[in-house]
């Protein structure tokens, strides 16, 4: 068996978001790699990150001498060795990207009000107007790229990177209970059936570890009705 040649520098799969991109990516197109899982700690991370990524931030991948060091960078990084990241037709692959880009630059405030937390279940104290902004785009954005592109997946009938970069917002959708069209919904509850969302769960639940801030910002919301975490 061939050992992977990248490795994939990774936080908490409870709580980090943009660690997942790349790991689902890799997981559900069979792209080998060693998983390297570095706790966040309380304050700042830069002393231990810095150690893999030269910006002290997940997440990294190595491949060999080559560090990238941005999820989105990872992705084309992968594209250029790799079948099967972006789609195969031209239209389905220039939608992909630009949906995948607005989720790395924008949504903003669905990430500052629903912060990544696998394990816990909340009611929100309120939907503000922004906050519904951005998942009236998501909605949207969404129900486009099925409708266009024929499903099941948002540029079509495979699995690709635009998927991965949507996959930690159907975790906030199953945290937060965020309400979407059925359209949606349907499209977050397949991205959370597929067998690496599942495993990332399964180990996200598994881990001990908590970090204040990111507890603090989940109990700020709105009202835990389960944490289903391991103690």
């Amino acid at each position: 068996m061939t050992e992977p040649r990248y490795a994939l520098h990774i936080a908490n799969k409870n709580y980090s978001s943009w660690s997942l991109r790349p790991w689902l990516l890799m997981r559900e197109l069979g792209i080998g790699f060693d998983e390297h899982l570095a706790p966040f700690s309380p304050g700042s991370n830069w002393d231990e990150f810095r150690r893999f990524s030269p910006t002290g931030k997940v997440p990294c991948l190595v491949d060999g001498g080559t560090v990238v060091w941005d999820s989105l960078a990872i992705t084309e990084y992968l594209a250029e060795r790799h079948a099967g990241v972006w789609p195969t037709d031209a239209a389905a692959r220039a939608w992909a990207r630009c949906a995948a880009a607005e989720m790395h630059s924008g949504f903003g405030e669905l990430r500052n009000q629903c912060t990544m937390n696998c394990g816990i279940r909340v009611r929100l104290h309120a939907i503000s107007p922004a906050l519904q902004k951005d998942l009236s785009r998501i909605d949207e954005l969404w129900n486009q790229g099925l409708d266009r592109f024929g499903g099941p997946f948002l540029a079509g009938e495979k699995f690709s990177a635009v998927d991965a970069f949507y996959g930690p917002v159907a975790f906030r959708v199953q945290t937060y209970a965020l309400a979407l069209s059925p359209a949606a919904q349907a499209y977050a509850d397949r991205l959370l059936a597929l067998p690496a969302m599942r495993d990332w769960y399964t180990a996200g639940l598994a881990e001990t570890w908590r970090e204040a801030d990111h507890e603090a910002e989940a109990r700020s919301v709105g009202v835990w009705l389960q944490d289903l975490r391991a103690v």
